[in-house]
């Protein structure tokens, strides 16, 4: 059940990116030729006035197939896409994106709804024996504002970075009465029970209406740090390749969130929570300048302005399309290893 449940989601998260583009340039009225749901063959297909709609066999991944995208004709229909505006090429480039975080912000919203209070990140109670407590720590009273330059917002960004920190060294900064201190020491060591092994008790935050917009939000941004702080892992070497997941290991870590829940209503709450965390991966993700991605090419339009500004001539999209076909090899190249540690993770496990 579990296993559908997930890949129904993983297949929704595409559909809403797609649907982003498709909207857009609708939207600035550029034609769009084909909305297709999944790859691979046909499954389902009904034509609209000008697009062909299509559900395919395969649920990761889609298109939104626009006239005139990657190169030009002699006689450019005045509609396709390569005929805009350089801001309205971008806008439509980088509405999926922003479908995905503005479908995040709205998952969070219903989820939060009904929950009764948060924490926040000012400390109301100071254990007896604290090791760390006195003025030039922690006190009663005091707001822990970031941990080593990162801003906390409620309690479970507190939790975040003294987990991804435990045993090392962490600056913390503390508003106390309107001034700020800091202070350095070793991150809490956190046991299996998420339970830090010295207690401090965090402020309550009633939930309103307000309180759900804003932790919504922040949340959101939460999500976008995480994606920035693997990157980094990635790019350091504390993390490797092998724990990086394609959509295989997405939809199977959605399986395992849906088995280890209580219940089945929980198991749909976590899967849907966990789906709006993997959109924001997929609107950042697309969003880098990487060549065959969405943002590869909004710099590839930038940079083409620049170009045309200074020889005054223009430029052959070919050269783009070349550019984004070569990236598109070495992606596919990195889909392969990626869903080879999916598949070898699954198994082993």
């Amino acid at each position: 059940m579990y296993i559908v449940l997930a890949i129904l989601a993983f297949g929704i998260i595409i559909a809403i990116h797609e649907f982003g583009h498709y909207i857009s340039a609708k939207a600035l009225n550029v034609k769009v030729n084909e909305f297709a749901i999944g790859m691979g063959p046909k499954l389902v297909k009904w034509q609209g006035k000008e697009t062909l709609y299509s559900l395919r066999v395969l649920p990761f991944g889609g298109f939104c197939s626009m006239e005139g995208e990657h190169e030009e004709g002699e006689d450019p229909d005045p509609r396709s896409f390569l005929s805009q505006k350089r801001w309205r090429r971008i806008v439509i480039l980088a509405a999926g994106s922003a479908a995905n975080l503005a479908a995040a912000f709205i998952i969070i919203l219903i989820l939060t709804m009904g929950v009764g209070y948060f924490a926040g990140t000012s400390i109301t109670e100071v254990v007896d024996r604290f090791p760390d407590e006195g003025p030039s720590e922690l006190m009663t009273g005091d707001r822990i504002v970031a941990i080593n330059g990162d801003r906390l917002y409620y309690y479970d960004d507190f939790r975040l970075f003294m987990q991804l920190n435990a045993g090392k060294p962490v600056t913390l900064t503390i508003d106390r009465n309107g001034e700020t201190v800091t202070y350095q020491r070793r991150a809490y060591i956190v046991d299996g029970a998420e339970q830090f092994r010295y207690s401090l008790s965090f402020n309550i935050i009633e939930n309103n209406l307000l309180e759900t917009i804003k932790f919504s939000g922040y949340q959101t941004f939460n999500f976008v740090r995480m994606i920035r702080l693997s990157i980094a892992m990635l790019v350091s070497g504390s993390a490797s390749m092998r724990e990086v997941s394609g959509p295989v290991g997405i939809v199977s870590a959605m399986n395992t969130i849906g088995q280890e829940s209580p219940t089945v209503g929980a198991a749909i709450g976590n899967i849907v929570f966990f789906m709006a965390f993997i959109g924001v991966n997929v609107a950042i993700i697309n969003l880098l300048p990487i060549p065959a991605m969405d943002g590869g090419r909004i710099l590839f339009t930038f940079i083409t302005w620049v170009i045309e500004k200074l020889t005054r001539r223009h430029l052959d999209p070919k050269y783009e399309g070349y550019i984004n076909t070569g990236a598109f090899v070495l992606l596919i190249g990195l889909m392969v290893v990626v869903l080879y540690n999916d598949v070898v993770k699954i198994i082993g496990s």
